[in-house]
């Protein structure tokens, strides 16, 4: 098995009274594009600002690499944080290689990479602009190329698409993925916006008031949250199914599809939870002698429904 780029075992960390980080092993492989998910206060930027060296954890080992967390290995990554900062009295190209140099690439080096990156973001034209001219957006994209410039192994983002506009988003996802493809950059994506979790993510981990409480690849995860989950339609009496259904299965949502002045007419559409020991066959073979079925499909949930499901789980 390959050394892991990111590992923590029981990694903890506290605030005062505030428990930021409760014992936490995470593990992060070479390549890949993993989704660090929570709501707000889960203990997600405590664990990025360990990683990038800017706090330390109180307990616990943190390793990088396979090497013990130390300053000499934050050359090979790069971070944006979620607070943002560009001087704004610089031009935007001086303010980006003055970056670059700080993390020891050579100047005409630098120039070089930098006009690559100004073609594939759109942003030729502010080369000699200065920073308090850029818009929310623009100024985010340029944040981004500061943090890829120097060609890091491990890329943390933390909320990277945010002000940007769904063309810029799409080309920064784009440039993500060319990173990862081409030059086996490793991702971790902190981030609330789980369209782009769907769409980029290999892997999640979910941390909620500072413990791990889902990980795995995102297929496996959205199978194991919708399982046992339908969605049925039916013709029939719906009031009689749903209180026979009641005693069973727990009902998420029901729909009326296509209206009739005769109500036995009408489709209905229904969110179903079964329990494990009612698989879905036995379920069907039910449910026919009660209603006329017109469709048995899984119920497949978005990364969204499976975070606020795995939230309120872990809540009560």
């Amino acid at each position: 098995m390959t050394t892991p780029v990111l590992h923590t075992q029981g990694v903890t960390k506290s605030f005062g009274d505030h428990v930021a980080l409760s014992p936490l092993d995470v593990e992060v492989q070479e390549g890949r594009i993993v989704g660090l998910l929570g709501p707000n206060g889960a203990g997600k930027t405590t664990l990025l600002r360990m990683v990038t060296g800017i706090t330390k954890p109180d307990a616990g080992e943190l390793r990088m690499w396979g090497q013990p967390h130390h300053r000499k290995l934050l050359s090979r990554m790069g971070y944006l944080p979620e607070e943002r900062g560009l001087y704004k009295s610089m031009r935007v190209a001086e303010q980006v290689l003055y970056f670059a140099t700080l993390r020891g690439m050579a100047r005409p080096d630098a120039e070089r990479e930098l006009k690559g990156w100004f073609e594939r973001l759109e942003v030729e034209g502010w080369w000699n602009r200065e920073v308090a001219d850029l818009s929310k957006g623009m100024a985010q994209k340029i944040q981004f190329i500061a943090t890829v410039l120097h060609g890091p192994e491990l890329l943390i983002l933390d909320e990277p698409f945010s002000g940007l506009d769904p063309i810029n988003a799409a080309l920064v996802r784009g440039e993500m993925m060319r990173l990862v493809k081409d030059n086996g950059t490793t991702l971790v994506l902190s981030t609330h916006d789980m369209g782009s979790v769907e769409a980029l993510c290999d892997e999640v981990i979910l941390l909620h008031q500072g413990k791990k409480v889902l990980a795995g690849p995102t297929d496996v995860v959205r199978e194991d949250a919708r399982r046992g989950r339908i969605r049925l339609a039916m013709r029939g009496n719906l009031m009689a199914f749903v209180a026979e259904l009641g005693a069973r299965a727990e009902l998420l949502s029901k729909s009326t599809r296509t209206e009739s002045a005769n109500a036995s007419d009408a489709i209905h559409d229904l969110d179903i939870a079964l329990p494990e020991d009612w698989p879905m066959p036995a379920f069907l073979a039910w449910a026919v002698e009660h209603v006329d079925v017109l469709e048995a499909v899984p119920l497949k949930l978005s990364m969204e429904e499976v975070f606020v499901q795995s939230v309120e789980s872990a809540s009560s």
